[in-house]
């Protein structure tokens, strides 16, 4: 069953939490889905996951190519298609129904200081615990990441 992650941003973008938490996801061996709301947003993180260090490469694709299935991180708005054990979602971005329980892992990376995105990011967490996840909520205030509450799975 999932543990779902929620990282509430206030001094990091969800692209440098991205970047930070992918290579774990990775080593791990977890495929990620990375889910955005729109088509602009994720081309975006495309560039920018090119344009990293050579050394830190995430290999990655935006879905909609001949080669989603293989992609270990997958770029996207849609369902899971590469056979991803793991879902970041960002910028609002919603698991669709009943998909994060067959994950090992989600990520809610969302800014803590848009009054929209911790809305519904609150929102998200109910809906999480309701389905009987195991979540987290994680934030950076500090200076530091710290788990500030956790709902342990039901069921």
């Amino acid at each position: 069953m999932a543990l779902v992650l929620f990282y509430h941003l206030t001094r990091s973008s969800a692209e440098e939490t991205a970047v930070q938490l992918l290579p774990r996801a990775l080593a791990a061996g977890w495929r990620v889905m990375l889910r955005a709301c729109t088509a602009e947003r994720l081309d975006w993180l495309d560039q920018k996951l090119w344009q990293g260090p050579e050394d830190g490469f995430l290999p990655h694709g935006v879905e909609g190519g001949p080669h989603d299935a293989d992609q270990p991180v997958l770029l996207g708005r849609g369902p899971i298609t590469n056979g991803a054990r793991a879902l970041m979602l960002m910028d609002g971005a919603q698991p669709l129904p009943g998909e994060a329980a067959g994950l090992e892992r989600v990520w809610v990376l969302f800014d803590g200081l848009d009054e929209v995105a911790l809305n519904g990011a609150r929102g998200l967490w109910k809906a999480v615990v309701a389905e009987g996840l195991h979540a987290q909520y994680w934030s950076e205030e500090s200076g530091r990441w710290q788990m500030k509450t956790e709902k342990p799975a039901s069921g």
